[in-house]
């Protein structure tokens, strides 16, 4: 992607999120804020990340997602673009689903893949990305491919980050292997929406039949 093309697409998808990541009747999220582009907070873990460069896989559509460790266990849709050209969210609904981006890599291939999830749904109660912000270095993420293949990723960060400061070339900067990013919102709670993004970047550890 071109940089005007990631940052076309990054404040789109942030102007969908502030507005899509949370509805009346919820509480407000539980992360720290965040006042500059720098992480509020990086949990820490004594699990590095993977030592050594895993190839990258071919490209397949992801239909699942599983992150054991917060009890995520979810299809995968499909995002594009609004009919006003920006991002798709996934529905604000009960059993609220992931969203992948289709004009990012696929989880395995070089580049980063986009994933949004709401971390609240409305009346309906938690968003599927309800506790992304609890993740630790070194924990395992599951992306299951159309193709019926998995790419397993381990992450290596956890920020949260003002969306007034969101930083767009590292998430969405070109990048040599293959990496993960999910996006949902976080922090104080305002009046129509959250301040925060909770941004997971993860590296590609291994591919499972």
């Amino acid at each position: 992607m071109s940089r005007f093309s990631r940052h076309a697409f990054a404040t789109a998808a942030l102007a969908a999120l502030l507005v899509a990541c949370g509805g009346p009747g919820t509480d407000a999220g539980t992360g720290t804020g965040a006042t500059t582009g720098k992480p509020a907070s990086t949990p820490s873990s004594s699990a590095p990340p993977p030592a050594k460069p895993v190839s990258a896989m071919g490209r397949s559509t992801p239909v699942g997602l599983r992150i054991p460790a917060i009890g995520v266990d979810t299809p995968v849709m499909k995002l594009g673009l609004a009919a006003d050209g920006s991002v798709q969210v996934p529905p604000i609904q009960a059993n609220d689903r992931a969203g992948w981006y289709e004009h990012s890599p696929t989880p395995g291939q070089t580049g980063p893949s986009v994933i949004l999830g709401h971390v609240t749904v409305g009346a309906d109660g938690d968003g599927v990305f309800r506790h992304l912000k609890d993740l630790q270095r070194g924990e395992k993420i599951v992306a299951r491919l159309e193709n019926g293949t998995a790419a397993v990723f381990a992450v290596t960060d956890v920020k949260t980050v003002a969306k007034a400061h969101f930083p767009t070339d590292e998430v969405y900067g070109d990048v040599d292997r293959p990496e993960l990013r999910l996006i949902t919102c976080g922090g104080a709670r305002t009046g129509d929406g959250y301040r925060d993004n909770v941004i997971v970047f993860a590296t590609l550890s291994s591919a499972s039949p």
